[in-house]
């Protein structure tokens, strides 16, 4: 199997990298665009401020390649944000490939989320295998809002989507490469699909 992470520049890649490792499959970081578009699995990363990533992800010429990728493609964090139309972290438009905004969350909670948070309402075959109510760990200040390409929520301020899903477009808001078992399942989910 050919896995391709897309480097661009702001990615928490290396943990990704070591977390498919742990699972037999060495996945190759790239920013080739042939590279990218002959893989059977895409990896879209992201740490960091989202208006600066998408300055990266414009510079690396990759956006439309991105939107037009047919193999599954699992957004991480960040990753995922950028996927969806619009952020307000830096008043910054996405690549629309889910259809759905990205807020910030409210003063009322510690910001960032930070640490082990569960996951309900499971709706993919990204979630094979695990539970309502498993524990993901996540490091956040921003959120999608709960809508129908919604594949998992969580609650923290308010009940968001902390999963995503739209053909073969996966999103995690939380880091399956951190998240010890159940994040390992996830990602072995997403070698299978």
């Amino acid at each position: 199997m050919k896995l391709v992470i897309i480097d661009y520049g702001a990615g928490n890649i290396k943990s990704i990298q070591f977390a498919f490792k742990r699972l037999g499959v060495e996945a190759i970081l790239s920013n080739d665009p042939e590279e990218i578009k002959s893989a059977d699995k895409v990896v879209f990363p992201g740490v960091g401020e989202a208006s600066s990533a998408m300055d990266k992800l414009k510079e690396s010429g990759l956006i439309e390649l991105i939107t037009e990728l047919k193999q599954p493609v699992l957004g991480i964090c960040l990753g995922m944000q950028l996927l969806c139309n619009h952020t307000e972290e830096g008043n910054t438009k996405g690549l629309g490939v889910f259809n759905v905004d990205i807020k910030r969350f409210s003063n009322q909670v510690k910001v960032p989320q930070m640490g082990w948070n569960t996951i309900q309402g499971l709706k993919s075959e990204l979630f094979a295998g695990i539970g309502n109510d498993d524990y993901m760990y996540s490091v956040h200040s921003y959120y999608a809002e709960n809508c129908k390409e919604a594949i998992a929520t969580t609650h923290y301020d308010v009940d968001y989507a902390s999963a995503l899903q739209k053909d073969n477009f996966y999103g995690v808001q939380f880091h399956p490469e951190k998240s010890s078992v159940a994040g390992e399942r996830i990602l072995k989910n997403f070698l299978t699909l």
